[in-house]
């Protein structure tokens, strides 16, 4: 291990550790996790102490990155059954298939106006990036109880899988972006883009009905010790996404189709699996945003007014109109509307997807703008979501608890498990809103 490397783990577990005996304290304010891994990044930076450099091009810092996201991935997938996207009162539909692309494309066009000297596809690459919501950011909503069950679901079913119907977008822009540079035909780009979400969704959809499978029998045989029994959830992960990438596909993609599919063979996510990835994702999570502190601080001078408007304009306008497009109809007050398009932190994906940027598209000639784009709008909204999520959550429920007993936002779900997050409650209460009152 490198000294670079060397004294970026040991200031991290100190800090883990530090963090770790205050936790339930506080967790009982609204600073958050993240918020304290992203200060002190800024702070033991060369910028700051000098005591921890690193490169944000780093094979070492892209590969925590890239597991982290992978972990992610496959456990937000095969935590969200599938029939749940069917459910008549949800969302999440809604969330996914209309108000995403929109968001993409509001990113996009916001961009190539303020950012002049992007090209249409950097400026769509960008509006990819900042697209994937974080509902760890927020978890004092999605794991509410007086926050009505249908507009948790919607938060946290959309971030479990808008971040793995961004990767398309993400590929197909970065591709186009790079192949504009060097001048390659468009047929060829796409042709390029297919193949990487092709083969990735072959290996992870594959592997996932396989492991799934085995895994059903194995448990069901009582084959599997409880250790391994959560490992396997674990190893499934990496493997899909290691072996997509050996062929040239895209790792990212096997890894939310694996968790996906490994789901729908009626692999049952257990709780002990939850509290393993809980522990072994939120520590790497952890580690991005630290990274992402360190990274932050070196640019932090050299962002502009520019950046800052567009970061401002990507957590409000940019993601709260086609929020309110996609719910035209379902007769949510709207108070409801703002909360929901409010809620929307950009966090880890979008963190990864620009170190993957720095890695794949060193050459691209917006990837400077693009970097302080991204840095800007993941600052703003770890800040700004951490610190508004439980003020948030209280007036929003005060407000829920006048609402009659017929209102569009009190519909029937079934809830499924939330993502875990950093500030999650150690005894989570009840669902229903009987449980409330």
């Amino acid at each position: 291990m490198t000294s670079e490397a060397t004294s970026f783990v040991i200031a991290f577990a100190a800090l883990l550790f530090v963090y770790s005996l205050v936790s339930r304290k506080i967790s009982r304010t609204v600073v958050t996790a993240p918020m304290i891994f992203v200060a002190a990044g800024m702070l033991l930076s060369p910028e700051g102490l000098d005591l921890v450099e690193l490169s944000a091009s780093s094979s070492f810092v892209l590969t925590v990155a890239e597991v982290a996201l992978v972990l992610t991935l496959f456990a937000d997938a095969s935590r969200i059954e599938l029939k749940a996207l069917r459910q008549k009162e949800g969302l999440q539909n809604r969330f996914l298939f209309l108000a995403l692309p929109l968001v993409i494309f509001l990113g996009a066009a916001s961009a190539a106006v303020i950012f002049t000297d992007l090209t249409f596809a950097e400026a769509a690459f960008l509006g990819a990036i900042l697209a994937p919501t974080d509902a760890g950011l927020g978890q004092a909503i999605v794991s509410n109880p007086k926050v009505p069950v249908r507009v948790r679901q919607a938060l946290n079913i959309e971030s479990g899988l808008n971040d793995g119907g961004a990767i398309p977008f993400f590929i197909f822009f970065l591709v186009l972006a790079s192949g504009e540079e060097l001048n390659q035909p468009i047929g060829t780009l796409l042709s390029l883009a297919l193949e990487q979400v092709g083969f990735g969704a072959l290996v992870g959809i594959a592997l996932g009905l396989l492991g799934g499978w085995l895994s059903g029998r194995a448990s069901g045989a009582g084959w599997t010790s409880g250790l391994y029994h959560r490992i396997e959830f674990l190893a499934l992960a990496i493997v899909s996404w290691l072996a997509a990438d050996g062929i040239g596909g895209s790792g990212f993609v096997a890894a939310f189709l694996a968790g996906m599919a490994s789901g729908a063979m009626g692999r049952r996510v257990e709780e002990e699996e939850i509290i393993f990835t809980e522990a072994e994702g939120s520590i790497l999570s952890l580690a991005v945003f630290f990274i992402f502190g360190i990274v932050t601080a070196t640019g932090l001078s050299t962002i502009g007014f520019p950046e800052l408007v567009y970061a401002v304009l990507s957590l409000t306008v940019i993601r709260m109109v086609p929020v309110a497009i996609s719910l035209m109809g379902t007769k949510l007050h709207r108070e409801t509307v703002l909360f929901l398009g409010w809620f929307g932190p950009r966090g880890l994906a979008s963190v990864v997807l620009l170190l993957i940027a720095i890695e794949e598209a060193e050459g691209l000639p917006g990837l400077e703008t693009i970097s302080l784009v991204v840095i800007t709008t993941v600052l703003l909204s770890v800040f700004a979501h951490g610190i508004s999520a439980g003020p948030g959550s209280e007036w929003y429920s005060k407000l829920v608890a006048a609402l009659p007993r017929d209102a569009p936002e009190l519909g029937e779900m079934k809830e499924l498990p939330a993502r875990p997050g950093f500030n999650a409650p150690e005894n989570p209460q009840g669902n229903s809103r009987e449980k409330t009152q």
